[in-house]
């Protein structure tokens, strides 16, 4: 492929823009292109790999597995592998740096396996996110010709492929530690793979103290178990931070990546990102081979599924290959996420819109090119009012180099960032870690099912704030969920089995008391992924009117609820949800969940009872679990957050937005220019007293003062 200079990418605006669909748009221009460098990284004296000629796996077999086994080779991690099985061998932890697209994920626990160091016991790799997890897991599978779910596996939330004879097995990070609550040791593992550990999820974060205390408790006691060694691995890391944090452990860099990828910087600073990536992914659309496909990250669903109705509408008018495109986020059945990895027909080019789901362990097939918006929707807890801050706001530079590492895994790639190079190297150089950012409630949880005593002694690798850590003990005392010193309750060993917020766990213990469990479960499912409904600014009344007939005077949960029943009942859902202007990939996702949360019920011995028609014990059962997220109408028109204090007004695609009533409990205080509360459902002061009365006299409920 013929790199092109800057010059070339600024010959190509007034071309694009002589088609009337485009010309309202202002064309980017970029600067010279740099390559994905690795003089980016400092290399570690400790740690440099080297040498070897990287001869795995097996000889022979189908032309498809020579192919597979040339790849294997070519990979630059594949000329590490002696120096690599030495030094994991000698050190009980290692801390691994790798360029994305060297092969460390898939690699790595191969060469264990092959070398039979993993005996007796499995090797865990962790992943951030699923789709991840369940990728690379067939990845792997497929390289070593075996069956996904025999000798290679992989476990997700509410998905177990794993077999007895499963010894490498990929896992979110979640799900291993789902594990430790039960088995604190980690018996099943000899090896610990802690990928992609820069993200520092809330479940990384807390992983590395439980990794790190099981080693400990591995080492001294005398069990029949063989020591637990560890690997720490990703592309852009703190490496030193990681090493202090497991005893100095050695810091190994393999260096290269099997292809380059060119960078560019847009040169002025980009107001209105979206129009400039629309207009880049055309300009590369007219310019770049048919098959050379698109990968583009943007900031969520809704601004997804935007960019897809301009790509059509403007695709008519442009010419250029015929376009296969697609979306990836999280709120997608696992079988439509797995069509961006099916081969590009001829003549054809695939453009993905993704989030950052897409931004590590994933490869894409036949993406030459990233357009990276570097920016990402991030939600930000504050402890001292109790507000979610829902925000759009730039990436670290780790993410940046994530996303670019996503083109160049077939053939030589390029990125575009749509800032420039002088807002790039103001961002952070890492991101803010989950655990210093969110809601502590489910992470205090956790870390108490699986064994601490002491919530304020765990060995986190960077303490939470003191005032997060004591805000969510209080909130899980309210709920019932731990004793007055800090250790679970019953009920609160149930929660810890439930992966939701505990405020939605709460709500299905108690609709069980009131034997409205099915109908709870349901609206909890509604609520674990993106909104179900679908507003067109250019057909709002249709849409409304549309749904009418299911809005509920008692709130947005029942409205949804009303609109689940019917189309589980109906008999053609894609002509439903399309009469109805329902995202029927979001309420099927929601079927899924619905079936994930029944089946946990079942095995906590809760019984899936039904109350047709008795609304009233549905929000009773709503307002008894998110009781701390009430919200009261003042005088002057608008709502007072009992708990926190903050001046909200009703969102307005509430079904109560008109309405106004004087109580309603929400699932969500945001702040974007403004407080919104959303998914409200109406409530009685009454309940509220009886099931939490001093909470309420304190908040002088009654009076509203």
């Amino acid at each position: 492929m013929k790199r092109k200079t800057s010059s070339d990418w600024n010959t190509m605006g007034p071309r694009t823009a002589s088609s009337p669909t485009l010309a309202g748009f202002k064309h980017p221009r970029w600067d010279d292109s740099t390559s994905s460098p690795n003089s980016r990284r400092v290399m570690m004296p400790t740690g440099a790999l080297g040498g070897g000629s990287g001869r795995s796996g097996s000889e022979g077999g189908s032309a498809n597995d020579l192919v597979m086994l040339q790849q294997r080779r070519n990979l630059p991690m594949a000329a590490a592998r002696p120096r690599f099985l030495s030094e994991v061998a000698k050190h009980e932890t290692v801390i691994l740096i790798g360029e994305t697209g060297c092969g460390k994920t898939t690699q790595i626990p191969q060469y264990l396996h092959e070398a039979r160091l993993e005996a007796p016991h499995a090797i865990a790799i962790t992943q951030p996110r699923r789709m991840a997890a369940i990728s690379i897991a067939k990845r792997v599978a497929q390289e070593m010709r075996v069956s996904i779910g025999s000798l290679v596996g992989y476990k997700v939330r509410f998905e177990d492929c794993t077999d007895t004879v499963s010894r490498l097995i990929y896992l979110t990070d979640g799900m291993l530690l789902r594990e430790a609550m039960l088995d604190p040791l980690l018996s099943r593992y000899s090896w610990i793979v802690l990928d992609e550990a820069h993200e520092r999820t809330i479940s990384t974060d807390i992983l590395f103290g439980v990794v790190k205390a099981a080693q400990r408790e591995r080492r001294v006691t005398t069990t029949n178990l063989c020591p637990l060694k560890v690997i720490v691995m990703s592309a852009t890391l703190d490496a030193d931070k990681f090493s202090d944090y497991f005893h100095k452990a050695p810091i190994l860099f393999v260096s290269g990546r099997q292809f380059p990828v060119d960078v560019r910087h847009v040169r002025d600073s980009q107001d209105d990102w979206q129009s400039a990536t629309l207009s880049t992914l055309f300009q590369i659309h007219q310019e770049a081979p048919e098959r050379h496909d698109m990968l583009v990250f943007l900031t969520g669903q809704e601004e997804i599924e935007t960019m897809m109705r301009q790509i059509r509408r403007i695709a008519k008018d442009i010419s250029g290959p015929k376009m296969t495109l697609l979306c990836l986020y999280a709120a997608q059945q696992t079988a439509i996420q797995q069509k961006v990895f099916f081969p590009t027909k001829a003549g054809c080019r695939k453009i993905v819109l993704s989030t950052n789901i897409a931004e590590t362990s994933l490869t894409i097939p036949g993406i030459r090119y990233v357009i990276d918006s570097c920016r990402v929707k991030a939600k930000v807890h504050q402890p001292s009012t109790g507000l979610d801050m829902l925000k759009v706001v730039r990436i670290s530079q780790a993410q940046a180099w994530q996303r670019t590492g996503r083109a160049g895994r077939d053939a030589e790639g390029q990125c575009y960032r749509m800032v420039t190079r002088a807002e790039f190297d103001r961002l952070p150089k890492d991101s803010t870690p989950e655990i210093l950012r969110c809601n502590l409630s489910n992470v205090i949880l956790q870390i108490l099912s699986i064994g601490v005593k002491d919530i304020l002694k765990f060995d986190f690798m960077q303490r939470p704030p003191g005032d997060a850590i004591e805000g969510a003990l209080r909130q899980l005392k309210l709920l019932g969920g731990v004793d007055d010193q800090n250790q679970l309750t019953p009920e609160g060993k149930k929660m810890a089995a439930f992966p939701i917020d505990p405020k939605l766990t709460k709500m299905i213990l108690r609709a069980k008391d009131l034997g409205v469990t099915e109908e709870i479960v349901s609206i909890v499912a509604l609520m674990s992924g993106e909104s179900i409904l679908v507003t067109p600014t250019a057909k709002k009344e249709e849409a409304l009117n549309s749904r009418r007939k299911f809005v509920s005077s008692e709130g947005d949960l029942i409205t949804y609820l009303k609109i689940f029943r019917a189309f589980k009942s109906s008999n053609n859902k894609d002509q439903w949800c399309q009469q109805h202007f329902v995202h029927q990939r979001n309420m099927t996702f929601a079927l899924e969940i619905r079936k994930q949360l029944i089946d946990l019920c079942h095995k906590l011995n809760i019984p899936i009872q039904s109350n047709v028609g008795q609304t009233d014990l549905i929000r009773r059962a709503i307002a008894e679990g998110m009781f701390v997220n009430v919200a009261k109408l003042t005088r002057e028109g608008y709502y007072v957050t009992l708990d926190s204090r903050q001046q909200a007004r009703i969102h307005p695609s509430s079904v109560m937005f008109q309405t106004k009533p004087e109580l309603v409990v929400f699932t969500e205080l945001i702040s974007t220019q403004k407080n919104y509360i959303r998914n409200l459902t109406l409530v009685d002061a009454n309940w509220l007293l009886e099931a939490q009365p001093d909470y309420y006299r304190q908040h002088r409920i009654v009076t509203g003062d």
